[in-house]
């Protein structure tokens, strides 16, 4: 009787390690393939991408900086402020160039330092013209020197669009590379074996391009923001040059309009 226990008691014991030894290799290859499942977003789309993954968060983050300071650094108060443009007018068309110089000067604006750079241009002695050449001239110089100066956090941004897409590449590049060096090493394609190298390359390629496309966007609204700013402080300019002219050449204007025609 106990020898006929000790039987089956081997017999358990030699199923039971075959079972065991059977299945063991499928429990791991389950366990394997459920661990990509058990990865956290952070892991799954940005760290798995690697080292220049780093790179491109870097340049996600300058393009956010660049945005928020051309956002608080573009705007209308900055460049053309009404109350600065109606103080002004009021003093050129009462032909009161030293009081608009002296306004201009003391506001940091961009159209109270043009104004302030160009009106002590104007000619007295030319009443026809007031040298508007030589105020159209320097209001030129001014704003080729500042436009240097307000377009270089703009040109970043450019720089973060041209950038984003070539560190993407480079990711894909040393991915492609480390896939070909496992596959010299393991003389097989094993997708399991593969797919850390895969993943560097189409990450970086991803964000690579989610990074490019707002950058480029941002690039071509800021900088027609600027011009757009640039061009109505110089419309505010000429219509005051132009008051002076009228009020200078009223009696002129008023003897080339014909009798009966209201002015």
């Amino acid at each position: 009787m106990i020898q006929k226990l000790t039987n089956r008691s081997g017999r358990f014991v030699v199923a039971f390690t075959t079972t065991l030894l059977v299945s063991a290799p499928m429990l791991m290859a389950q366990g394997e393939a459920a661990a990509p499942q058990d990865k956290t977003a952070l892991e799954k789309w940005i760290l798995d991408g690697g080292g220049t993954m780093g790179f491109i968060g870097a340049a996600v983050i300058a393009f956010i900086a660049l945005s928020v300071f051309n956002f608080i650094n573009l705007t209308k108060p900055k460049f053309c402020p009404e109350d600065l443009k109606a103080a002004l007018m009021d003093h050129m068309v009462n032909c009161r160039v030293r009081s608009a110089i002296e306004l201009a000067a003391s506001h940091p604006s961009f159209l109270g330092r043009m104004m302030a750079y160009s009106l002590p241009n104007i000619d007295a002695t030319r009443p026809e013209d007031l040298g508007r050449d030589q105020i159209e001239d320097a209001m030129a110089d001014f704003t080729n020197n500042e436009m240097r100066k307000l377009m270089t956090p703009v040109n970043y941004i450019s720089l973060c669009a041209q950038v984003a897409p070539m560190l993407g590449l480079l990711g894909t590049v040393l991915g492609m590379v480390n896939a070909f060096g496992t596959l010299s090493v393991t003389g097989s394609a094993d997708p399991a074996l593969l797919a850390g190298d895969i993943s560097v390359a189409l990450l970086t390629t991803l964000w690579g391009l989610i990074t490019a496309i707002p950058c480029l966007v941002a690039y071509y609204f800021f900088k027609n923001k600027l011009n757009n700013l640039v061009a109505d402080c110089h419309h505010a300019a000429e219509d005051m040059i132009n008051a002076s002219l009228q009020t200078v050449n009223a009696e002129a204007y008023l003897a080339k309009i014909p009798e009966g025609i209201a002015v």
